[in-house]
């Protein structure tokens, strides 16, 4: 792999790792935004469950449907061809073996995406081996499983304990084992994750996970100042789109309601 190209298919993920290149993943929602990121260079997108918070303005991701995450892989794809994983939602590939295979299925085959993204460790080997010796790339999820949030008693910092650091970097050389071709790490000590990462052959990328992760991912509308009062420590904001959505949106109002907005250059003869 060319060390300046963007990752074209999902091996190239690990030979990204091998060649000491850090690999960019934002979450996304919509053609517009997967056109745009397209446009910055990022090299992976990931359709999350998180759109059931953000977008759909759920309390967790607990609620999120396979129809809505379909629906929205699909309008990604529509607006890019970069390298694109879709989040598994809560229940269509914990019950069963089978269902876990029909429903990633259903998700390959509808959307285009070329992998999806489950959450869990040791508990997952069997499902995660099933699905890669069937074609579909896995992308493992340890750490703060937002899933299984009510039973982590919140959002907050996993492996801080020994016992539950060793547990972590046992499920992620066990995910690896079955095939997985990355790991997202979330809210794990910065240490804990960059020893988890020399470990590994595939990639990790990390989300308040600290430096060490190869690679780093951000949900989209957060990153972007959009989520205002959203403001977790490990969340650098790039832009204030908040302010200017809302100073626009402001603007067009003063407009309409002066009867200054459309003028002539606005209108048609």
């Amino acid at each position: 792999m060319n060390a300046d190209a963007r990752p074209r298919g999902v091996p190239d993920l690990t030979a990204m790792k091998a060649a000491g290149r850090r690999i960019v993943m934002l979450t996304c929602y919509d053609a517009l935004f997967a056109r745009h990121l397209d446009a910055a260079g990022i090299d992976v997108l990931l359709v999350g469950d998180s759109v059931n918070q953000v977008i759909a303005g759920r309390e967790s991701t607990l609620s999120a449907t396979l129809d809505q995450m379909i629906y929205h892989a699909s309008a990604v794809r529509r607006g890019t061809g970069m390298l694109t994983f879709v989040d598994l939602p809560f229940l269509t590939y914990q019950v069963s073996i089978d269902d876990a295979i029909r429903n990633a299925g259903r998700v390959m085959q509808e959307t285009g995406c070329q992998g999806v993204k489950l959450e869990g460790g040791g508990a997952m080997v069997p499902t995660v081996e099933a699905l890669v010796e069937r074609g579909i790339p896995v992308m493992g999820h340890l750490g703060l499983t937002p899933q299984s949030v009510h039973a982590l008693g919140g959002y907050r910092v996993q492996g801080r304990e020994q016992a539950a650091a060793e547990r972590l970097a046992r499920d992620a050389r066990a995910l690896e084992a079955a095939g997985a071709c990355a790991i997202v790490l979330e809210l794990v000590p910065a240490p804990l994750s960059r020893d988890v990462s020399a470990s590994l052959t595939i990639p990790t990328i990390g989300i308040g996970a600290g430096p060490g992760c190869d690679g780093q991912v951000l949900v989209l509308p957060d990153m972007l100042g959009l989520n205002e009062g959203f403001k977790p420590k490990f969340l650098k904001t790039y832009a204030d789109l908040a302010t200017t959505v809302q100073d626009a949106a402001r603007a067009f109002a003063a407009d309409v309601r002066a009867g200054t907005y459309p003028d002539s250059s606005q209108s048609f003869e």
